[in-house]
C-alpha cells in the first residue's frame, strides 16, 4: 500500500534517497532540490512536490511542478496520484510540459487529459551516460588546437542570442520577445552558477555547452550549440569534452545527457566521447 502526500522541508533526505536509485533520469529533479530544497515561492530551481510513501515511509514515487512550469516525473508507480496531488496543490497553474522516462511523459500526459493540447516538441530521446574517467578527449582539443573555458560577462550576449536559435531548432519555441527573453534569463542564470561553457578556436568564440543540472558527482550536459555556419568541424564534441574535462578536474565521476532519437549528428557525437546509452528519456514542450 502506498499513500500520497505534499514533500515539506525535511523530506529531502527521504526525497533523495529515491532519486539517487535513478539519477541518470533524475537529473532536474536532484539538481533542484540539491539547489531550491522543498519551499516553493516561484523562484529558480523551486518547485512543489508530490510524492507517494510506502507503509515504511520509504518514496516510491515523485512528482514536482517546477518554478518553470514542467512537471518533473520520476513514477515508476502511481503516476497518476502524485501528478494530480501536485497539481492540485499548484491550483491549476499552467503546465508548460514534461520530462521525466519517456513511458512517464507520455503516461502524465494522457492521464491529465493533455494528449491534445498542441506541442512544440514531444521527442522521445536516448538517454546516455559517461564514467568521466573514460571521457575520450578529441586531437583538437588535446592538442590545445581550441579550448574550452567558462562564459565570461561578455559572452552572454553571443550565448543569448545562440540559446535563441537553439530553442527556435531544436525545440520548436516560437521566435518573439518572449523567447529572447526567457533566452538570456537563462544564459544569465548559468553564467552566474558557472555552468556555462564556450569553446575558443583562433580567439574567436565557436560553440556552446552547458551543465542544466549539476550535482557534486554528476553532470547533466545540455544546450550544445555551434552555429549553422561553424557546423561539421567537431566543436561540438570539443566544448562538451572540455566541459567534462573542467567538471572532472572539480570531482564529478560521472555525465549524463539526452538527445532526440532523430538527431544521429549528435549522437555520434556523444558516442565519440565515450557516451552509452541508458535508456529513453522523454521531454514534451507545450505550444505557447
Amino acid at each position: 500500500m502506498t499513500h500520497v502526500r505534499l514533500l515539506a522541508p525535511g523530506d529531502e533526505a527521504r526525497a533523495d534517497a529515491f532519486l539517487a536509485a535513478h539519477t541518470e533520469s533524475s537529473m532536474f529533479l536532484r539538481a533542484n532540490l540539491r539547489a531550491a530544497g522543498l519551499v516553493d515561492e516561484g523562484a529558480p530551481l523551486q518547485g512543489t512536490w508530490a510524492a507517494a510513501l510506502d507503509d515504511g515511509g520509504r518514496v516510491v514515487a515523485i512528482a514536482a511542478h517546477a518554478w518553470n512550469g514542467m512537471v518533473l516525473l520520476q513514477a515508476p508507480i502511481a503516476l497518476r496520484e502524485v501528478v494530480h496531488a501536485v497539481l492540485a496543490e499548484t491550483r491549476g497553474s499552467d503546465v508548460a510540459g514534461f520530462s521525466g522516462p519517456y513511458a512517464q511523459t507520455s503516461q502524465a500526459r494522457e492521464v491529465l487529459g493533455m494528449t491534445a493540447r498542441p506541442a512544440s516538441l514531444d521527442s522521445r530521446e536516448h538517454l546516455y551516460a559517461l564514467e568521466l574517467a573514460s571521457l575520450r578527449v578529441p586531437d583538437a582539443l588535446a592538442a590545445g588546437a581550441v579550448r574550452a573555458r567558462r562564459t565570461r560577462d561578455v559572452d552572454v550576449d553571443r550565448c543569448s542570442a545562440w540559446r535563441e536559435d537553439y530553442s527556435a531548432e531544436l525545440l520548436g519555441v516560437r521566435r518573439g520577445a518572449e523567447l529572447a527573453r526567457r533566452a538570456r534569463s537563462e544564459i544569465e542564470r548559468l553564467h552566474q552558477q558557472g555552468d556555462a561553457f564556450v569553446l575558443e578556436h583562433e580567439g574567436e568564440v565557436v560553440a556552446y555547452s552547458a551543465f542544466n543540472a549539476r550535482l557534486p558527482d554528476v553532470v547533466q550536459v545540455g544546450g550544445v550549440w555551434t552555429p549553422v555556419a561553424l557546423r561539421s568541424r567537431g566543436y561540438a564534441r570539443a566544448v562538451v569534452a572540455g566541459s567534462l574535462r573542467i567538471a572532472r578536474d572539480e570531482g564529478a565521476s560521472r555525465a549524463v545527457l539526452f538527445t532526440g532519437e532523430g538527431n544521429v549528428a549528435a549522437q555520434r557525437a556523444y558516442e565519440s566521447l565515450g557516451f552509452s546509452r541508458r535508456g529513453v528519456f522523454g521531454l514534451v514542450l507545450f505550444a505557447s
